[in-house]
C-alpha cells in the first residue's frame, strides 16, 4: 500500500478527522487505488497519528461508501462505479437547484460579483482545457450558492455527496464542459433578478446534464 509523504493537512484539526480528510482524499484521486487493502498500522504511521482516530475514521469512510469493512479480515477501497453517477447526481441536483432558490434575489453584491468572477475563471479553464481548475471552480461556484443558504442541513447533505463527485471526476465518469459556463452565467443573472425558478430550473439542468452527456460517451 504505497503512502504519499510529501503532503500536508490542517493542524487545528482533531487526529480522527486529519486522518478521515486525508484517506478520503488518497481514495477520491486514486492515490489509494479501488479494492487497494488499508492498513491501519501504515497509515497511522504515515499521518502520525495513534490507530485509533485511523480506525475511527475508516468507520466514518465505511459508512459514506469509500471503504469496505470485513470484521476480522481487514478493510479495502471500495470499486468506482461509473454508473453511480445516476444515483448520486438526481439527489444533489435537487438540493443544489432548492439552494439557488432560496438564495435568489437575497444575495448580497459581494456574493454576486464573485459568482461572476468564479465564472470567467471556470470559463478560462475550459478553454485551456484545464479540467483539475474547471473542476475546482465549479466546487466553488455551487458552494458559495449553498453557503448563502445559511442551512446547516443542505450543507451536511451535500458535502455527503459531493466528495463521491470528485471522485467520479478522477475516474473519467464527470466532464466539463462549455455548456455550463453559460448555465452558470443564467444562474447568476436569475439569481440578481430574484427570478427563483429560473434559477433552481437551471442549476437543476447544469448538475443533470453530465449524466447524458456520460451516457452519450458510453453507447
Amino acid at each position: 500500500m504505497p503512502i504519499p509523504s510529501n503532503f500536508s493537512t490542517p493542524q487545528r484539526l482533531s487526529a480522527k478527522k486529519r486522518a478521515f480528510l486525508q484517506i478520503q482524499e488518497w481514495i477520491i484521486d486514486g492515490t489509494l487505488k479501488p479494492k487497494e487493502k488499508l492498513n491501519d498500522a501504515d497509515l497511522a504511521e504515515a499521518l502520525g497519528v495513534s490507530r485509533t482516530p485511523i480506525r475511527e475514521a475508516l468507520q466514518l469512510l465505511n459508512s459514506q461508501g469509500f471503504v469496505e469493512m470485513y470484521p476480522g479480515v481487514g478493510t479495502q477501497v471500495t470499486a468506482v462505479n461509473h454508473e453511480d453517477i445516476t444515483k448520486i447526481l438526481p439527489p444533489l441536483s435537487v438540493l443544489q437547484a432548492l439552494s439557488s432558490e432560496l438564495v435568489a434575489g437575497n444575495l448580497r453584491q459581494e456574493a454576486i460579483n464573485r459568482l461572476k468572477e468564479i465564472n470567467q475563471k471556470f470559463a478560462e479553464a475550459i478553454k485551456t482545457e484545464d479540467s483539475f481548475s474547471a473542476l475546482k471552480y465549479d466546487e466553488e461556484f455551487h458552494q458559495l450558492i449553498v453557503d448563502e443558504t445559511k442551512n446547516p442541513y443542505i450543507t451536511q447533505a451535500i458535502e455527503g455527496l459531493q466528495p463521491h463527485v470528485m471522485r467520479l471526476y478522477y475516474y473519467k465518469a464527470i466532464i466539463l464542459t462549455e455548456s455550463s459556463i453559460d448555465e452558470h452565467e443564467r444562474i447568476i443573472q436569475a439569481l440578481e433578478a430574484g427570478d427563483k425558478q429560473t434559477a433552481s430550473d437551471v442549476t437543476r439542468i447544469n448538475w443533470i446534464r453530465a449524466i447524458n452527456e456520460y451516457f452519450s460517451e458510453h453507447k
